[in-house]
């Protein structure tokens, strides 16, 4: 951080801030600690949107946002940084214009790049503060494990239907992520937001405190959730605490640490950025399976997504059994009948034909693409989500 006593304070910043000013927990001198802090969001989606624009309305001086995708229309139901125009826009540009346009004061910084464990460190090593606004399990351990090495604060933050969760991970006498999950759940164990869904409010409501736990810690004012996790359940509408300790064992922060240099994330993580791999007579492609249905021929169309999925959208004739219900439901298909199994990308059903060869179904094929690539290539009536 900048020395706050080298930063002064213009009129127009005394104007724009003096809600914050008259406040003693804030005042002249917190101001100026706002104005030399930098923190960096990694993720400029459901959690990074919120967070950006209260950090940035409170005069952090330097905010950097970390994304390499693009604005799509599924987006816009909770990532309030962005609007209907911005529609396939780089998200970093747009979020730009609507961060300056809320304060111009305040230096927004752009990484247009996935983070990686070759980028990782020099990107974060920047910023006084993390925040993850991150979706997935490897870019969860990726930032804990660069911001132990790094010694910077991790402002913790997950999403999940009408569940949250957040904490301070790497402050000083805190634990970090993995001495609270050691290791990632299995692959497919976990559905993703997706898959799953989230309530478009409740990144709001996660977002804006760690956006509030980031300002406590350019601050160095109240109790920040360090040793702590902050269960969210916006259905019942409850907050409750969870302490959590530092592991000893832990291979990152740990003193016997077994880890000092950042891993393949991806296959710590048992994941992949593309769906499990089968070959290629495994798998069926939207156009062959049209010709095969006009044709007359006797597939069982198998969809493994969700109740809700299957309501937005189905093929005719599919049934219905969701991945996770599948194990204990294989006695309702013919395993000498040819199983086209999809879902709405290609994934699950992929994971589904594994299961299904495991417990003997021999003529079992993939719809490549998934429900997608059906909407996209045979049917454009098919809606989308």
């Amino acid at each position: 951080m900048i020395d706050p006593e080298c930063v002064g304070l213009s009129h127009e910043e005394i104007r724009r801030y003096g809600r914050h000013l008259v406040m003693p927990e804030v005042g002249v001198d917190g101001q100026k600690r706002l104005k030399a802090g930098s923190v960096l969001i990694v993720g400029a989606g459901g959690l990074g949107s919120p967070a950006a624009l209260y950090l940035v309305a409170a005069g952090v001086g330097r905010v950097g946002l970390v994304d390499f995708d693009v604005v799509d229309e599924t987006n816009l139901q909770r990532q309030v940084l962005y609007g209907t125009s911005e529609v396939g826009q780089p998200k970093l540009q747009a979020a730009r214009r609507r961060l300056s346009d809320i304060n111009p004061l305040v230096h927004i910084e752009l990484h247009e790049a996935r983070l990686t464990s070759r980028n990782a460190l020099d990107i974060l090593s920047g910023y006084d503060v993390i925040l993850d606004g991150t979706d997935n399990f490897p870019a969860r351990y990726l930032v804990n494990d660069a911001c132990v090495m790094l010694g910077k604060p991790n402002v913790h933050g997950s999403i999940f239907r009408f569940d949250g969760q957040v904490s301070v991970f790497c402050a000083p006498g805190g634990p970090c992520y993995r001495c609270l999950f050691p290791e990632p759940p299995p692959p497919g164990m976990v559905p993703s937001c997706a898959e799953a869904g989230v309530l478009g409010v409740l990144p709001g409501i996660v977002g804006a405190i760690q956006a509030t736990e980031a300002i406590k810690l350019l601050l160095g004012r109240g109790s920040p959730l360090v040793g702590r996790l902050l269960i969210i359940d916006a259905l019942g509408m409850r907050f409750r605490e969870l302490a959590v300790q530092q592991d000893e064992r832990c291979p990152v922060c740990g003193p016997n640490k077994s880890i000092t240099e950042l891993i393949d994330y991806e296959g710590f993580c048992g994941v992949s950025e593309h769906p499990p791999f089968l070959p290629a007579e495994m798998e069926i492609t939207p156009q062959e399976l049209r010709r095969r249905l006009e044709a007359g021929e006797r597939l069982v169309l198998l969809d493994v997504r969700t109740p809700g999925e299957w309501q937005i959208c189905h093929l005719e004739g599919a049934k219905l059994i969701p991945i996770a219900d599948l194990p204990s439901r294989l006695g309702e298909l013919d395993a000498g009948q040819e199983i086209v199994v999809h879902c709405k990308t290609g994934a699950r059903s992929a994971r589904a034909v594994r299961i299904l060869q495991e417990a003997g179904f021999g003529r079992v094929r993939n719809l490549r693409g998934g429900l997608l690539a059906w909407a996209e290539e045979v049917d454009p009536a098919l809606p989308t989500y």
